[in-house]
């Protein structure tokens, strides 16, 4: 397989209050050639910490790291220009329209000035281009940062939380242009809390939890590897229903007026009512998805009630 990404055994603790903090645990990850990749885990599980070593602004304490080839950072030299990033809010002036400020920044890395059609056009933002940069809506101020890392026309794109503070509009316009660099070639590393929308863009994952890796690959095989065959049951007693599953051997969740039950044949679960008396208005497969992996993935961890306690933990909102 073809790497755009790969850590071994990266690690990296910070002194706080004179007392050493682990933000990244023999992080071992890959990230594939080409496509979206989701790199996943409540904030403060390591994502911002992985992402700044990637880019040579952390040096780690020990492992190593490469990207497109060359180790970080001691020859990111070398691949600098075929990496984009945008991991803090970038500053734009606000007075000059999109394309002024894009063209500032092509003449400053010297990027031939018709570029900046072309980056504003593929990230649609061909006919806001004269706009004053003050106007723009975040998803449009977010999507006119994403322009400026294509400048260099990067084979690489490494975005830190950029749906963060975004309206469900301006998610979706950030998502969709994440969509389309990768269906161009591209390889988008994008870091987020927000499971619901990395599963709609993602290819690959890579899922942490207190800086160590949980699981990775494909959102496919992720979701296959590690859900449970279950069915959303409708029924007019369901607290009766839910006695007499449990009495049969069934694991039982209740889910407003509905029951969750863990069934790999639902038609057992349909005899096991009607034999006293209970018939299903409705009986449906559960979907798995990335909230629920996580959250199998990190029972006997703790980390689902230390996101709930972090400010803007782990989320699944924020779809469009």
């Amino acid at each position: 397989m073809d790497v755009a990404v790969r850590t071994s055994s990266l690690r990296k603790t910070y002194l706080s209050r004179g007392r050493r903090r682990v933000a990244v645990q023999g992080l071992s990850m890959t990230v594939p050639l080409g496509g979206v990749h989701g790199f996943l885990g409540p904030n403060g599980s390591g994502k911002t910490t992985t992402i700044r070593m990637l880019l040579g602004l952390v040096r780690p304490d020990s492992g190593t790291a490469e990207v497109l080839g060359q180790t970080v950072p001691r020859h990111l030299p070398k691949v600098v220009d075929r990496v984009g990033a945008i991991v803090e809010a970038p500053k734009f002036f606000p007075s000059f329209t999109g394309r002024q400020n894009l063209r500032l920044l092509a003449d400053a890395i010297g990027t031939p000035l018709p570029r900046v059609d072309e980056v504003l056009e593929a990230t649609h933002l061909g006919d806001r281009g004269r706009d004053r940069f003050a106007g723009y809506s975040l998803g449009m101020k977010q999507r006119l940062a994403i322009a400026a890392t294509l400048l260099k026309d990067p084979d690489l794109l490494i975005f830190d939380e950029p749906t963060n503070g975004l309206d469900p509009a301006g998610i979706r316009e950030v998502r969709d242009t994440m969509r389309s660099l990768g269906a161009q070639g591209k390889t988008v590393l994008v870091s987020s809390h927000l499971l619901s929308e990395v599963e709609q863009v993602a290819d690959t994952v890579s899922i942490i939890g207190h800086g160590s890796l949980l699981a990775e690959g494909s959102v496919s095989d992720i979701l296959g590897s590690t859900s449970t065959a279950q069915v959303r049951v409708g029924v007019a007693s369901p607290e009766r229903a839910a006695t007499i599953l449990e009495g049969d051997g069934f694991g039982v969740q209740r889910e407003g007026e509905h029951l969750i039950v863990a069934a790999t044949d639902p038609a057992a679960v349909t005899r096991a009512l009607a034999g006293h008396g209970l018939y299903v208005s409705e009986l449906a497969p559960v979907r798995a998805d990335l909230e629920a992996v996580f959250l199998a993935l990190t029972a006997d961890e703790g980390l689902g009630s230390e996101a709930d306690r972090e400010a803007g933990g782990l989320a699944t909102g924020g779809a469009a």
